[in-house]
Formats: structure tokens, C-alpha cells, sequence
């Protein structure tokens, strides 16, 4: 069995704050049943919350003070098959060594997709 996938969003907004990334629904990331993966939700919530995390700096291979995830819960409490999503992530909070993010997938209409909170450690 061959299984093939393609995952696209879009950072439109990155401030110190928050950073926003939208996400089209599209064949590349439906399930089976027609919704989209769930990996494709946690994947989106968690470059969102590793670049808020990563501030303004450029990403270089091998680099130093990247924010490695360590934790992750997730509540996955919706869904949809078509549209598109938007995640939302900001900080619960910031630290020097250790930062906890919440990121807030949504979908048509504001419906609540998934709750995300992520911890990061950054990298030395």
C-alpha cells in the first residue's frame, strides 16, 4: 500500500506576540473519511508555535537556541472536509530556557478545531 500526502500553509502573521498560519484544505491532507488528518493539524499548530517561540531570527540548518518540542498535548474537537483552517499561537509562557505555547486551530465560521499547548526548550 502506498499512502501520499502534501501539507501547505501560510505564515501570515508573526509578531513577538502571536503568529498566525493559514491552511487550505485540499486533498493532500484528507483522511480517509474525507476530513484532515490529525497530523496535519499538529503539524501546522506546531511550526506556528515553534516559530513564535523562535522570535524574528532566520532558520539555518544545525543552528543554535532552536526551539525543540518536548511536549505536546493536544484536543482534537472538531473538524471539517473542505475551507480552510487557521491556527492561532501565543504564549502561556515565555522563558528563557523552557517556553509553554497554547495554539488554537480553527475552521469555518470560528469553529473550534483543536487546542493545542506545546513546550519548547531551546536548543544549545
Amino acid at each position: 500500500m502506498h499512502i501520499q500526502g502534501s501539507i501547505a500553509f501560510t505564515i501570515t502573521e508573526h509578531t513577538p506576540e502571536r503568529v498566525v498560519a493559514d491552511m487550505p484544505i485540499g486533498a493532500g491532507i484528507r483522511n480517509p473519511f474525507g476530513s484532515v488528518h490529525a497530523g496535519a493539524i499538529l503539524w501546522m499548530a506546531d511550526v506556528a508555535a515553534t516559530l513564535l517561540v523562535l522570535g524574528p531570527g532566520e532558520i539555518t540548518e544545525g543552528m543554535q537556541g532552536f526551539p525543540l518540542a518536548i511536549s505536546l498535548n493536544a484536543n482534537l474537537l472538531g473538524n471539517q472536509s473542505e475551507g480552510a483552517f487557521q491556527a492561532i499561537s501565543t504564549f502561556v509562557k515565555r522563558g528563557r530556557t523552557v517556553s509553554v505555547v497554547r495554539t488554537v486551530v480553527c475552521g469555518a465560521a470560528d469553529k473550534l478545531i483543536a487546542d493545542i499547548t506545546t513546550s519548547h526548550v531551546l536548543s544549545r
